[in-house]
């Protein structure tokens, strides 16, 4: 059976309530119980105080205990008046004026006997009194021989015993529907707090689960590709800031999606082109348009070798991003292999008669520690950026400079420059200026993808700016072997 996790919380909160209230129930009963014994001890230890009192002053006035044991309605009149409740008039047999005998009047027989009061009830049946040798005078149990009593004195002597056996239970019936209603009481008040419990568990396990469902039915859609779902954020909680970190991964999915579309439509762009140019060419040599001559030939190899190039940069660059590429690191001399790419492209910039201004650092070698093919291609796609998109007559500058850790180069090209807006999606995979992607300049956008992934791969920093000379400006950064 499957229970849902509303009814799993509720039935956790209930149970956890209900188990509280009943050991508040139990431990108060007992409280209760033990309390209520505790002020009948208090009562009787009371009357029994009295009780020894009178009848010390009973046996001073009558010189022995005769007074007591020979009239056990007398012993009955002590004990209930021990304990009194309330001011009953006096009964018919109580005595006054001067004793037959010509003795002075006993006071303690002076005393009325109220009537049973409900608390000295059996009060009488647990007291005894013993002589001065503890001989039961008094007593309508069996007085154990290691039972505690209180001696009684008399000018300084032990006269007697007077002992009261403990309570092991309640006996009177007043007492026990005492506390029967006390319980009752525990009881229902157990109830409402229990029926409090439910009902506001319930709420509870019902508000904390609605966020939740609404979570579950988001992320239904959101696995069906409906990327734009989100939910609202009720709260500052837990559930709250679940409720954020899903709605920030639906937007990741959402901004992923719209890349992957936009790299499938550059990609078939791209491909679309020079595909496009060979097939029309083909067919008119086919129809006869154009002769298979040696110009014929050169277009066709030229857009054949675009084409390689554009699938080769997009082959290096899924390689770069899935971390395929092979790096084999060493020490390297990152300015001699500088000094190398340039002048291996130093006829391509004189042709377009582009100036060359480089500031290399005075030390021989300045030493990292990467992979020296993927520097040289790093280099050589920073020249190829600067030759195809600075105009003729222009100047590119490249410096080297060097500090304690870290090695710092610059390329530093003439007009035309890139908006600032532009700049922040150079590194963008297909991303050109040109709006119209006019192949004149040539390229697909790669190139400073690639570049970006090859110096992060040697844990450096590549990153774009305006140039002093109207141009663009690319800051690269390589921690040195030696730091």
């Amino acid at each position: 059976m499957k229970i849902s996790i509303t009814h799993r919380l509720f039935l956790a909160i209930i149970l956890a309530a209900g188990m509280a209230v009943i050991s508040m129930v139990i431990i108060m009963q007992w409280s209760m119980r033990q309390g209520f014994l505790r002020y009948l001890d208090t009562m009787e230890k009371t009357g029994f105080s009295r009780l020894a009192g009178s009848l010390a002053e009973g046996y001073r006035a009558e010189s022995g205990w005769d007074f007591v044991e020979n009239d056990p309605a007398l012993w009955d009149v002590l004990v209930m008046t021990a304990i009194p409740e309330g001011d009953p008039p006096p009964p018919p047999q109580a005595r006054s004026g001067p004793r037959p005998d010509g003795h002075p009047p006993n006071p303690v027989m002076e005393k009325g006997a109220p009537p049973d009061p409900p608390l000295a009830h059996h009060f009488d049946q647990r007291l005894f009194l013993l002589d001065a040798d503890r001989k039961v005078l008094i007593s309508q149990v069996e007085v154990p021989e290691d039972s505690k009593a209180s001696p009684l004195l008399h000018q300084g002597k032990i006269v007697g015993y007077l002992g009261l056996l403990p309570r092991k239970e309640l006996s009177e019936p007043h007492q026990e529907r005492f506390l029967k209603e006390q319980s009752l009481a525990f009881a229902m008040v157990a109830g409402v707090v229990l029926l409090l419990a439910a009902g506001l568990s319930l709420l509870l396990s019902r508000r904390m689960v609605r966020p939740l469902r609404g979570l579950a039915e988001a992320t239904r859609h959101l696995a069906a590709g409906t990327f734009s779902t989100r939910v609202e954020v009720a709260s500052a909680d837990e559930l709250g800031q679940l409720a954020v970190n899903f709605n920030s991964l639906a937007m990741t999915l959402e901004k992923n999606e719209q890349a992957r579309r936009q790299w499938v439509a550059d990609i078939s762009h791209e491909l679309r082109t020079p595909v496009a140019i060979l097939r029309g060419e083909i067919e008119a040599l086919q129809d006869g348009i154009r002769q298979p001559d040696a110009e014929a030939l050169r277009s066709l190899h030229s857009e054949a070798l675009r084409l390689a190039r554009l699938v080769d940069d997009l082959y290096q660059l899924t390689m770069s991003d899935l971390g395929a590429l092979s790096y084999r690191k060493e020490k390297v001399d990152i300015s001699g292999l500088l000094k190398e790419t340039i002048v291996s492209h130093e006829a391509e910039f004189s042709a377009k008669d582009i100036l060359f201004n480089t500031t290399l650092p005075a030390e021989k070698t300045v030493v990292v520690f990467g992979d020296s093919e993927r520097l040289r291609q790093l280099f050589a796609n920073l020249l190829a950026n600067s030759l195809k998109y600075t105009n003729g007559g222009g100047e590119l500058r490249i410096s080297m400079s060097c500090d304690a850790c870290a090695v710092t180069i610059d390329f530093q090209d003439s007009a035309p420059g890139v908006a600032e807006a532009d700049r922040e999606r150079l590194f963008e995979r297909l991303y050109r200026v040109e709006s119209s992607r006019n192949r004149a300049t040539g390229g697909a956008g790669l190139g400073l993808t690639i570049c970006r992934n090859i110096v992060e791969a040697h844990q450096g920093r590549i990153s774009v700016h305006s140039s002093p000379l109207g141009g663009l400006w690319v800051q690269v950064e390589f921690p040195k072997m030696e730091c």
